[in-house]
């Protein structure tokens, strides 16, 4: 199985960005203008490529990195969020190596390049792992002056594996948590887990006390590590992202709406909202705590509303803000959302 998924393109081909079908092959990259198309639109030659990542020709735009060919055509991807970009340079960077050192690059199954055993649920797994009481404890660890936080080591994954007799012994666990690496469910945080998956080693993932590991939604940050995407110094942005989406946002001043893409993050609680053109700073920030969210079906002079599916947030200090969903469920959803993110983030 390859790599595939959606990403934004803007390459020689289309000179704006447009949703894609992306497929990245044991050569090369082609992209479809959907999944069940039977025919390429184009295809990039990774041979003699360089990669770029991060990219920042756009500066509104996150997570894009680029890829120039030998004959000097840059070719933009835009990932849905870092993990997502990560994992897509990793194995473009893989493949390049490949074809530099004659190797054959394919990104197979996990289950049929190790030979797992069917009865292994890597889903299933990772919600074990998880698990508050007795699933992998996430630590804050310090390694060359930067500390790791809501992490834990690739030598406590397998002896949670182990203990847990999930693995027979520590050689089948690193199978497995190579595996669970290659599938999105651990990330690599550090140099060190960085370079084992970024090279062509078969056991990407690290029995190690030195190698950092990190699951995707747990809020992981790292301080004083202004090289890599993973710096998240402030404290509004360190909780787990629980939801985000674009909703229409009401103006303070103006009282014109405007399109925003809206983060929601609990523990601390705060909702960020972003230029949806793709900026990497927020435009604000709603903090949640003690606030009061509630459907609106009036104006402000009493009489029904023009515009359907709005909702307010009222803050600890009085602050209003309306916002708007594009259909009832998707305004009771966001309702929802932030109202547990206010009762139990700080």
């Amino acid at each position: 199985m390859t790599s595939q998924n959606i990403l934004k393109t803007n390459c020689n081909v289309f000179n704006t960005w447009k949703p894609m079908w992306v497929v990245l092959l044991e050569d090369g990259i082609e992209f479809y203008k959907k999944k069940s198309d039977n025919s390429p639109k184009g295809m990039i030659p990774l041979k003699g490529s360089t990669l770029t990542s991060p990219c920042q020709d756009f500066g509104k735009r996150m997570f894009v990195f680029k890829i120039t060919t030998t004959k000097q055509q840059d070719h933009f991807f835009q990932a849905a969020f870092l993990e997502e970009r990560d994992a897509w340079v990793r194995d473009i960077k893989k493949a390049i190596k490949c074809i530099e050192g004659g190797q054959k690059f394919a990104r197979k199954s996990t289950r049929r390049s190790i030979r797992l055993p069917e009865t292994i649920d890597l889903g299933a797994l990772y919600l074990s792992m998880k698990d508050t009481e007795k699933g992998i404890k996430e630590l804050n660890l310090e390694k060359d002056k930067k500390i790791f936080n809501h992490c834990f080591t690739g030598n406590c994954v397998i002896d949670w594996l182990v203990s847990n007799q999930s693995v027979r012994n520590r050689q089948e666990g690193l199978m497995i948590a190579s595996s669970l690496l290659n599938e999105g469910y651990l990330q690599p945080a550090g140099d060190m887990s960085k370079s084992a998956v970024d090279g062509t080693a078969e056991n990407p993932f690290l029995d190690n006390p030195d190698a950092f590991y990190y699951f995707p939604d747990s809020g992981f940050f790292c301080e004083e590590n202004s090289s890599d995407d993973d710096v998240i110094l402030k404290e509004e942005f360190r909780g787990v992202i629980i939801k985000q989406g674009c909703l229409l946002k009401q103006g303070h001043r103006r009282k014109n709406w405007k399109v925003r893409k809206f983060i929601l993050r609990e523990d601390p609680a705060y909702l960020h909202y972003y230029d949806p053109a793709g900026a990497e700073d927020p435009l604000g920030a709603i903090h949640l705590r003690g606030c009061v969210v509630t459907s609106v079906e009036s104006n402000s002079n009493g009489r029904k509303s023009e515009e359907e599916n709005l909702f307010e947030i009222i803050t600890a200090d009085e602050v209003h803000y309306f916002l708007q969903a594009a259909s009832p469920k998707e305004r009771t959803e966001w309702i929802k959302a932030i109202q547990v993110a206010s009762r139990t983030g700080k």
